[in-house]
């Protein structure tokens, strides 16, 4: 029985690499390791396939329903995730057989590979593919014909970061999947390499439209970030590089409260996809009770949370109070917690206003522990409110910046600012 584990874990770690590297060799060599996987997880080592994609959901970002789900009912991202930064090529204004290209392209995906679990609400494993196309605020400029998103600069400018770490992408399309396989293959059809996918042949790819200006990988899960971070300091159970994971009902905002509401683009949603850099020795290297109170609140204890937040079920354990203690907590303890800070920019009902949509450790940084973080919300303010939450500059207590929340040991690579259209509008919209 080690023996097989063993063996599973080997595969795992060849998967993530794969995905990392990309090609046809990766993709090759990634169906092979795989498809034993699968059949020891599934009982089968085919794909499940896709179906048409007019009956697939008016949101491209309607995940949730098509999310594996843990014993506590928070939603749990897939184990790869595949960033897609773009460069657009084609013709200014687009042209109607450009928009067709582009929009069979991405029907070609939804034919061969279900939409995650395909609404298998008793799965435990996602077996098909999620997407998502967003547009940055200069891919609008190019084509003519500006919108009201919030350009990257701006937005880092905001939260007093550097301007000149804003993404220069057209455009980025998020693809996640258990099998990381599917999105090499993906990746592949959409740029030509490939004609068929889980045998359904490829009606369109991105070629003369998109090419690739940038790409980012990324894992999550328990036992598989300890592993690809190769550091005695990451626990080996914990979901994400700081220990604890995210995703719980309660700190998440609703698909409805993060899509907009009115205007061409109803239905759609904003999106800012960022590369992070976590200090993840510096945060291990300190006691497992102040990590705790450091990403939660003085509020929270080991014994509450557990060692990487599966105690704490599918609430966060925040309630209006917390953040009002925020003063006393801080004169009392030395130290105020992350989530404490980032509710403070929550809506007048206490509602979070983010969801998170990729948390994952990125795979394609030869040292250091990369991160990949993207969320969506209805406006890109409220991303800039929950991340300006976080600053000590934002609140008035004599706190040391290391048990400020966890921003100290955070450092901002790249970020970038999208719309993203409902799926009848996602090839090369405009106004």
């Amino acid at each position: 029985m080690f023996g097989d584990q063993s063996r599973d874990v080997e595969r795992r770690d060849f998967i993530k690499a794969a995905v990392a590297i990309g090609g046809s060799s990766a993709l090759s060599a990634c169906l092979d390791r795989e498809s034993e996987l699968m059949r020891t997880e599934t009982g089968t080592d085919s794909f499940p396939t896709g179906t048409d994609p007019a009956s697939l959901p008016t949101r491209q970002h309607a995940w949730n329903d098509y999310l594996v789900r843990n014993a506590h009912g928070n939603t749990t991202l897939p184990v790869h995730q595949l960033i897609l930064g773009l460069s657009y090529e084609g013709s200014t204004p687009p042209t109607d057989e450009e928009r067709d290209q582009v929009r069979r392209a991405l029907a070609s995906l939804e034919r061969a590979y279900q939409w995650g679990t395909g609404g298998d609400e008793g799965t435990k494993v996602n077996g098909g593919l999620l997407s998502m196309l967003g547009y940055a605020p200069r891919y609008f400029e190019r084509v003519g014909d500006p919108v009201d998103v919030t350009p990257p600069e701006e937005v880092l400018e905001a939260v007093g970061e550097d301007p000149s770490d804003a993404d220069g992408f057209d455009a980025v399309l998020v693809l996640s999947s258990d099998w990381g396989s599917l999105l090499l293959a993906a990746e592949q059809a959409l740029f030509g390499e490939r004609d068929r996918l889980n045998g359904v042949s490829v009606e369109g790819t991105f070629e003369g439209v998109f090419s690739r200006a940038g790409r980012r990988s990324g894992v999550v899960g328990k036992g598989i970030v300890a592993r690809k971070l190769d550091t005695d300091a990451v626990p080996e159970d914990a979901p994400l590089s700081m220990g604890f994971r995210s995703g719980f009902v309660d700190n998440q905002a609703t698909e409805d409260r993060v899509t907009l509401q009115d205007g061409h683009f109803a239905g759609g949603t904003t999106m800012q996809v960022s590369r992070l850099h976590i200090d993840v020795d510096r945060w291990h290297d300190r006691s497992d009770e102040r990590q705790v109170t450091c990403m939660f609140s003085p509020d929270h204890d080991l014994e509450q949370v557990g060692s990487n937040g599966d105690k704490l079920g599918n609430s966060s354990g925040l309630a209006p109070g917390t953040v009002d203690d925020i003063p006393e907590h801080a004169a009392e303890h030395g130290c105020i917690g992350h989530s404490q800070k980032v509710a403070t920019a929550r809506d007048e009902d206490f509602r979070p206003r983010i969801l998170r949509r990729s948390e994952g450790v990125a795979t394609d940084v030869s040292s250091g522990a990369g991160f990949n973080f993207s969320s969506i919300q209805r406006t890109l303010e409220a991303f800039v409110d929950a991340r300006t939450a976080m600053r000590p500059d934002e609140h008035d207590v004599d706190v040391p910046d290391e048990d400020h929340g966890i921003v100290d040991f955070l450092e901002t690579r790249a970020r970038g600012t999208y719309l993203v259209p409902p799926r009848d509008k996602r090839a090369l919209p405009t106004r």
